[in-house]
């Protein structure tokens, strides 16, 4: 290695001393964070009030510096949100692990909702307490409408699939009774409603490998918790609230009726802002489970025409996705369990879905 007299050797490429790390520095322009225009970058003092915006944040969030500055960040958020206190919850884990990240609406200045991608970072001086907290957001509205309207065609191409192929394996089981079970080609029709099976749950992303064939006994209380988990994996800051839960027992297709219960679900996440109320008890009529929003509504000349395929109400509209033939799947389920599905609703106060079908305490011949 080659000295300069009088002077210090080269850096090598593993030599990052205080002199190279002050040429990064330098080489960052001051308004770094106002360049930085795809993500929004919100500095928070430890209450929680914004200090600092950059160009990011006023792009996304719609507010300029002199509207933000000394308000409080919880108004980025819904108001069931601010409600149920996530905003201070997301501070406390903050502050408690260093950083937080969560995703989910958040609202603009206009009153137009995104879905964001959110990271808080606590920052401390040297003696550990917390000074502030810098927030980094990221808008990934499109991708999100994109990847629920995948999920709707997924669910409901699968329901379509499961439909038929349960009725073939009941078919294929009354032939079994005349034919003898061994019968060659009952045996490859059978695995081949199988493999239709299979792909239909690959495709609905609902596979559960605990299921048997055909009808089962269950309860529905428990078809609803697993419809719960499809729609809104992890349940995300509380959104759905369980009620009374009793244990009913029905005869049912789980995977079909479970997915007609994603469906009412999927639209109660949808078109409302706040919690979702769900509950499963017995009636004069059954077993039943009762879905509950307080959304936008449905206007009552139009609860008739949403359960029909493609059908949208008017309070629906293009950019909520969707094909609009969700509840009508639902319908035709609930309907091959013998069951009845009913809407009522009221606009600007929310929804109510009840599914009903048949109870059965008969477990072996199920």
């Amino acid at each position: 290695m080659s000295v300069i007299p009088g002077g210090e050797p080269p850096a090598g490429p593993d030599d990052r001393g205080p002199h190279t790390l002050t040429s990064i520095r330098r080489s960052i322009p001051r308004d770094w964070d106002e360049q930085v225009d795809l993500f929004a970058i919100v500095k928070l003092d430890s209450g929680g009030f914004v200090r600092g915006w950059n160009l990011g944040a006023e792009r996304i969030k719609g507010y300029t510096e002199e509207q933000i500055i000394g308000c409080h960040f919880s108004q980025f958020y819904r108001e069931d949100a601010r409600r149920r206190g996530i905003p201070d919850q997301l501070l406390a884990a903050a502050q408690r692990d260093g950083h937080v990240e969560d995703t989910g609406w958040r609202v603009r200045n206009d009153g137009s909702e995104f879905w964001a991608r959110v990271t808080i970072s606590a920052i401390r001086n040297d003696q550990g307490q917390v000074l502030g907290f810098v927030k980094i957001v990221r808008d990934l509205t499109s991708e999100k409408r994109a990847s629920d309207d995948r999920a709707a065609a997924r669910r409901s191409l699968a329901g379509d699939l499961l439909s038929p192929a349960t009725e073939l394996r009941e078919h294929l089981a009354q032939l079994a009774e005349e034919l003898g079970p061994d019968h060659r080609i009952l045996r490859l029709a059978a695995e081949a409603g199988d493999r239709i099976l299979t792909v239909a749950e690959t495709i609905g992303g609902v596979a559960d490998t605990r299921a048997r064939q055909g009808r089962r006994s269950e309860t529905f209380a428990v078809v609803v918790r697993d419809a719960v988990s499809v729609v809104l994996p992890g349940d995300t800051h509380g959104r759905v609230v369980f009620g009374r839960m009793d244990a009913v027992p029905v005869c049912a297709d789980v995977r079909g009726l479970r997915n007609a219960v994603a469906h009412v679900l999927e639209n109660a996440a949808k078109y409302s802002d706040d919690v979702i109320d769900v509950d499963a008890y017995e009636t004069d009529e059954g077993a039943a489970v009762r879905v509950h929003d307080r959304g936008r509504g449905i206007p009552s000349d139009d609860l008739a025409a949403i359960l029909l395929d493609g059908r949208r109400g008017r309070s629906g509209a293009e950019e909520d996705g969707g094909r609009g033939s969700g509840l009508a799947t639902a319908q035709r389920t609930v309907g091959e369990h013998g069951g009845i599905l009913r809407i009522t609703s009221v606009p600007g106060e929310g929804t109510t879905v009840t599914i009903t079908i048949p109870r059965s305490d008969d477990t072996l011949s199920c």
